[in-house]
C-alpha cells in the first residue's frame, strides 16, 4: 500500500492532480470520503485506501473545500507520519496561518494554491503559487513540475494565499463582465458565438474569455471549477477585505450572484453559470417594471 505521494480530497482539483502525476510515473494514493471520487483514481490508476495510508507516503497533497478541512486533516495525521504536505486548497490569510499550529513537528507545510481550472491542470497550463520553508520547497520541486511547469516562489508560508484570493478576485470579476456582455450582445440582436469570437481579438480580450467563453455560449456548465467554491472563496475574499476597512462593492455583487446559484441548488455547476444568476436578475427586474407599469 506504500505510495509517492498521497492525495486528500478527491474532487476536481485532486483527481487532475492525480492524474498528472500518475503520468510522470508517481505512485499516488487517495482519500476521499466520496466512493465515486475513489473509483474515479483507480480508474486512472491511482490506488484509494484509508487516511493512515495516505499519511505513508512522504508527499501528501491536501486539495479539500476549505481551511477547515485541511485542519482537520492535519489534526488526524498519525503521530507517526513524517511527510512534506502541499496545501492546494484555498484559504484565507486566517485560515492559513492557524494550519502550522496543527501540524506535528515531522510534518513539514507548504502553500501550493492553484490558479487556473482543473481541465487546465490537466493539461499542464495551471499556475502554482508556492510558499513556506525553503528546503521543504526544494524537496518538493519535483512533484511540483510534474504538476505545472508554471511555479511561482513567493516567500514565507502564508503569502500564497493573499496572492490567490487577489487573484481570483479579478477572475471572478472576469467571468461575470464577460457574461453581462455576452447577454448585452445577445440582446442587440448579434450572434453570441460571432460575437465571442470577435471580443476574443479585441483589446478586451483575455484567457478568461478563451476557458469560459464557448462554455457560456453553449450552454455547458459541466464543472472544472464549481460555483460553491467560487462562492466559498468570495466569501473568503469579503472577510478579508473588511478586516482590512475595505469596500469591495462589485465582489458583493459577485457574491450575491453566486450565492443565488447555491440557494437555487445549482452549486456544482462550473462558475461560467454566472451567466445563468445574471439572466435570472435580469428577467426579475423586467417583470418588476412591468408589474409596475
Amino acid at each position: 500500500m506504500s505510495a509517492n505521494v498521497g492525495i486528500f480530497g478527491l474532487g476536481l482539483i485532486g483527481l487532475a492532480a492525480a492524474q498528472r502525476l500518475i503520468a510522470a510515473g508517481y505512485t499516488v494514493m487517495g482519500f476521499d470520503p466520496d466512493g465515486a471520487a475513489s473509483r474515479a483514481l483507480v480508474a486512472m490508476g491511482g490506488r484509494a485506501g484509508l487516511p493512515a495510508d495516505v499519511w505513508s507516503a512522504s508527499t501528501v497533497l491536501i486539495a479539500v473545500f476549505d481551511a477547515a478541512q485541511a485542519g482537520a486533516v492535519l489534526k488526524a495525521a498519525p503521530k507517526a507520519a513524517r511527510a512534506d504536505v502541499m496545501i492546494l486548497t484555498t484559504c484565507d490569510p486566517d485560515g492559513i496561518a492557524s494550519l502550522p499550529a496543527l501540524a506535528s513537528s515531522s510534518v513539514t507545510l507548504i502553500e501550493a494554491p492553484i490558479s487556473g481550472t482543473s481541465a487546465q491542470l490537466r493539461r499542464g497550463e495551471a499556475t502554482l503559487y508556492v510558499a513556506g520553508e525553503i528546503n521543504a520547497v526544494a524537496r518538493l520541486e519535483a512533484v511540483l513540475h510534474a504538476l505545472t511547469d508554471q511555479v511561482v516562489h513567493l516567500g514565507p508560508f502564508g503569502e500564497a494565499a493573499r496572492v490567490k484570493l487577489a487573484i481570483n478576485l479579478i477572475l471572478g470579476l472576469n467571468r461575470a463582465a464577460l457574461a453581462e456582455g455576452l447577454l448585452f450582445a445577445r440582446a442587440m440582436g448579434l450572434d453570441p458565438e460571432a460575437f465571442l469570437a470577435l471580443a476574443k481579438k479585441s483589446a478586451a480580450g483575455s484567457s478568461v474569455m478563451a476557458s469560459k467563453g464557448p462554455r457560456m455560449v453553449a450552454g455547458d456548465f459541466s464543472p472544472e471549477g464549481r460555483v460553491a467554491q467560487s462562492a466559498k472563496d468570495f466569501g473568503l475574499i469579503l472577510n478579508a477585505a473588511e478586516g482590512a476597512s475595505l469596500k469591495l462593492p462589485f465582489a458583493e455583487t459577485y457574491f450575491g450572484l453566486m450565492e443565488d446559484l447555491v440557494a437555487e441548488g445549482s452549486g456544482g455547476l462550473d462558475n461560467s453559470a454566472v451567466i445563468l444568476s445574471l439572466e435570472l436578475a435580469s428577467r426579475k427586474w423586467a417583470a418588476s417594471r412591468k408589474a409596475s407599469s
